[in-house]
């Protein structure tokens, strides 16, 4: 395993991290057993960060998380989110009381005395540019609730403009071979001003492993399933906002990366980890077959040169102009 420190924190976190949003739920059937299994499997390889939230099977993975890391607290850094069990467009949401509430029913559920890394969820934008929230998590962080805090972002612009506040640490961001915007302005920003950057679906919700055929079904509580077009929540957190079947058959135009690595997957992990100004990837996974899958970026060859200007190449010409949703 390798580390990457997390912004100028002075946390070194593995570079191949895990979510838990599909362990939670909104992927389909999950297994409470398996999931604890593949978090033992995780930690094992070196594993010593993982990112979750209070919505994730409303709690479900932060308890298993509390689970699979008790003893091990010191050694295992946990970031979770809050603010999309409310309303995310209104201000009293992101006001002392509510926030300081959401923080301590994930500390309840984490079994934890302070939040390794706590981040406001997909926020409205109005709520980043007036700022207030910041003075909130300011306020926690002092009482010792939380020892830093970051913002998951939909967009470059709320990236930008998060980072105006100084004590932002990290940005999540959605980033990936199908959705490059990030690395024209956003990327080097955090880079520069020493800001951690994790990257959430770095598989482009699957479509990047090339498992896939036209015409597959998922399962009816899978979000790839209900939220294609954007009808549960930002259309960008499915298929990097790409529809399935266009989805696929750009997929089967990338398989070329496959070739002398151990899978498309892998390659694909790969081409986000040769982006040195990232911090860690966070795949998510159900299964220790999964894991070890994704693990498998750390042994899987760099690209060269001339394969990067390939792939930013298809980007811009086959792939951006099918990416729907503000990003």
């Amino acid at each position: 395993m390798n580390y990457r420190e997390l912004g100028n924190t002075g946390i070194k976190i593995s570079e191949v991290s895990f979510g838990t949003w599909a362990i939670g739920g909104s992927w389909g059937k999950t297994n409470d057993q398996e999931a604890l299994r593949s978090l033992e499997y995780a930690i094992d390889q070196g594993v010593n960060f993982f990112d979750t939230a209070d919505v994730y099977g409303d709690g479900h993975s932060e308890e298993l998380l509390a689970k699979a890391t008790k003893g091990k607290e010191d050694q295992i850094h946990i970031a979770t989110k809050f603010c999309r069990k409310g309303d995310i467009h209104d201000p009293e949401n992101y006001s002392y009381e509510t926030v300081r509430s959401y923080c301590e029913d994930s500390l309840r559920r984490l079994n934890r005395e302070s939040i390794d890394l706590y981040q406001i969820h997909c926020p409205a934008t109005e709520i980043l540019r007036d700022g207030s929230v910041f003075d909130v998590l300011d306020r926690l962080q002092e009482e010792g609730k939380i020892r830093h805090y970051g913002v998951s972002v939909e967009t470059v612009e709320e990236g930008l403009i998060s980072m105006e506040n100084p004590n932002v640490k990290s940005l999540q961001i959605i980033f990936n071979m199908f959705r490059q915007k990030p690395l024209e302005t956003l990327i080097p920003e955090a880079y520069r001003k020493g800001v951690g950057l994790l990257v959430r679906l770095p598989l482009a919700s699957g479509l990047l492993t090339g498992k896939f055929s036209a015409g597959h079904v998922f399962e009816e509580d899978d979000h790839r399933r209900f939220n294609e077009n954007g009808e549960a929540f930002n259309v960008g957190e499915t298929f990097a906002g790409l529809g399935f079947k266009k989805g696929v058959e750009l997929a089967d135009q990338l398989k070329w990366i496959a070739e002398g690595r151990q899978s498309m997957a892998s390659a694909a992990l790969r081409w986000i980890l040769d982006q040195k100004e990232i911090t860690c990837i966070i795949p998510g996974f159900k299964n220790a077959a999964q894991v070890k899958d994704n693990l498998g970026a750390l042994e899987t060859t760099p690209f060269t040169e001339e394969e990067l200007q390939t792939i930013q190449r298809f980007y811009q010409e086959n792939v951006k102009d099918f990416i729907r949703g503000a990003y």
